[in-house]
């Protein structure tokens, strides 16, 4: 068998692994935390801004 046939399947599997763990709903809590960390970085930099400036 070919190295460049074994690279190619190995790749689409795993990719195939990331895509089903990326879409698994056991893990969807912790994407939607995560989605909201941007957020909440901006609300306490926005409070520490007003405290200084006053």
């Amino acid at each position: 068998m070919d190295l460049r046939i074994v690279v190619t399947v190995a790749s689409f599997i795993a990719f195939i692994g990331i895509v089903w763990w990326a879409y698994d709903g056991r893990r969807k809590s912790s994407f939607d935390e995560a989605a909201q960390l941007p957020f909440a970085d901006d609300e306490s930099d926005s409070e520490h801004t007003e405290k200084r400036h006053g």
